[in-house]
């Protein structure tokens, strides 16, 4: 009887193995086979363009009073100059003040018309880390094949390559089949509620329904997908929503000096530690689904076989995307502690103490949620949790198995040679979140090729980028325009 039960257990741990060896090499590519377009020269004005963009210092700071309107005017007005063509053959116009909402109208009414967008307002440089750039983040500096500067990354590069694009080709005298549409928010950085929400409403008013719509987003990848030795284009067909939650615990105070064992900061931190030892839990959500299936069949033998049999890998897959910051994002509803105020004399033990939490949104998830998820984490009665008014929801996920993704994801591979395309959660918010009921197909997606370094810059010290990578970004967006405003498209 023994024997047969071994006899039974290696059995089934041969088919097992078969099973799983089966699947790792019937697991065929999803890539689009396209040939890459020659690269076309761009004139070297393209790249004085960007850098006196850069040189623009429109900083949406937290505080109304502290942003500086007449840099905004300066960037409108430099657009105009600098693009004639655009600004006098276009309707060019200005929504709430400093948005823009430029449309070239093509010759077929009956097509849809695709919407580019980007933002051209930038965060502020902290003092403290001013004297840790390389050149001022708003000097535009030229040196060793990068253009330095706050707005390289995120997102001048992505308005000025689009407006480069489209100056281009009104040159060359292309006239698009459907119309195109530009739509460049100035306050992005705050939640875009003065700009991108203002230029929806005008879309909406319009009734457009677009075929399609790219916002910034995620970027092509060096070195950060384990397992794959491409670079990797992800595109972004959903974004995270956003939620915040603030803390608050009160105990009696007194004085320093006979202190009790606990007061309202010791309660808050513990409340704090368990947040962070508790976790909300990790899932593959649908985008991420589209992202394993894409990206699985051009990995190393043994990442493709987990993603192939994902089935009995999941556990590991998810364990494994969680210990590193990015890939937790990606499989995670996430909270980070912010802001925490307390106390207010050195020999005084505060009644009081806040904390704010931001969560990040996983798809499916929502306020509710994360309402419960800490009522049951901190399981204690002296915390009070208040949520914020101020929250988003994930955005609806928009389709791969369509013309338009097609378009996108072709491009990319006209323009980036040997790359992989697969669509992916953008973890970060976007302009998008406001454009709903415009187009259900929306994606996030900034053609610019970063490795993790790299990366450090958006929002982060010495934010640059390659002149040759800018200028691949210029021709990635004239291929699009051709791409999906020609007759065939």
């Amino acid at each position: 009887m023994l024997k047969s039960f071994f006899k039974y257990v290696l059995l089934t741990i041969g088919i097992l193995i078969l099973v799983v060896l089966a699947k790792t090499f019937l697991t065929k590519s999803n890539q689009v086979q396209v040939k890459t377009v020659p690269s076309a020269p761009v004139d070297s004005n393209a790249t004085k363009h960007l850098v006196t963009a850069i040189q623009i210092p429109t900083i949406s700071y937290d505080q109304e009073n502290e942003i500086d309107r007449n840099a905004f005017l300066k960037f409108i007005a430099f657009v105009k100059n600098t693009y004639p063509n655009i600004a006098g053959k276009l309707n060019f116009e200005i929504i709430n003040q400093y948005s823009l909402l430029i449309e070239w109208n093509g010759k077929n009414d009956s097509l849809k018309p695709i919407i580019l967008m980007g933002h051209y307002d930038v965060v502020p440089v902290e003092e403290a880390s001013s004297k840790q750039w390389e050149y001022p983040a708003f000097s535009g500096t030229i040196s060793n094949g990068y253009i330095h500067g706050r707005g390289t990354l995120d997102d001048k590069v992505a308005v000025i390559s689009i407006l480069e694009s489209v100056e281009r080709l009104l040159k060359k005298g292309f006239i698009p089949d459907r119309s195109i549409i530009m739509a460049f928010g100035h306050d992005e950085e705050l939640g875009g509620n003065n700009g991108a929400k203002m230029i929806a409403a005008n879309l909406r008013n319009r009734k457009i329904n677009a075929e399609f719509i790219l916002d910034e987003g995620l970027v092509i990848t060096n070195g950060i997908v384990p397992g794959l030795k491409a670079p990797a284009a992800l595109i972004g067909i959903a974004e995270k929503g956003y939620a915040t939650a603030e803390l608050i615990s009160k105990v009696d105070g007194g004085h320093s000096s006979m202190p009790k064992k606990e007061n309202a900061i010791v309660v808050l931190a513990e409340a704090l530690v368990k947040i962070k030892n508790n976790p909300m839990p990790a899932k593959i959500t649908e985008p991420v689904q589209y992202f394993i299936n894409d990206i699985g069949p051009e990995l190393s033998f043994i990442n493709r076989m987990a993603f192939s049999n994902q089935w009995l890998f999941e556990k590991l897959i998810l364990n494994k995307y969680k210990a590193t910051n990015t890939g937790n994002a990606l499989v995670s509803s996430t909270s980070a502690a912010t802001l925490l105020q307390s106390g207010m004399k050195e020999n005084v033990i505060p009644m009081i103490a806040k904390a704010t939490i931001n969560f990040r949104l996983l798809p499916g998830d929502s306020d509710s949620d994360v309402f419960q998820y800490l009522k049951s984490t901190i399981n204690d009665e002296r915390i009070t949790i208040k949520l914020s008014k101020d929250f988003n929801l994930a955005t609806k996920i928009s389709p791969v198995n369509n013309k338009a993704f097609s378009n996108i994801s072709k491009t990319i591979k006209q323009v980036f040679n040997n790359t992989i395309v697969a669509p992916s959660l953008m973890i970060a918010a976007t302009d998008q979140k406001h454009y709903d009921g415009i187009s259900e197909n929306r994606y996030r997606f900034l053609p610019v090729q970063l490795d993790a370094d790299a990366l450090k810059g958006i929002h982060g010290v010495n934010e640059k980028i390659g002149v040759e990578n800018y200028h691949a970004i210029i021709q990635f967006y004239e291929q699009l325009i051709q791409n999906s405003c020609s007759k065939s498209n």
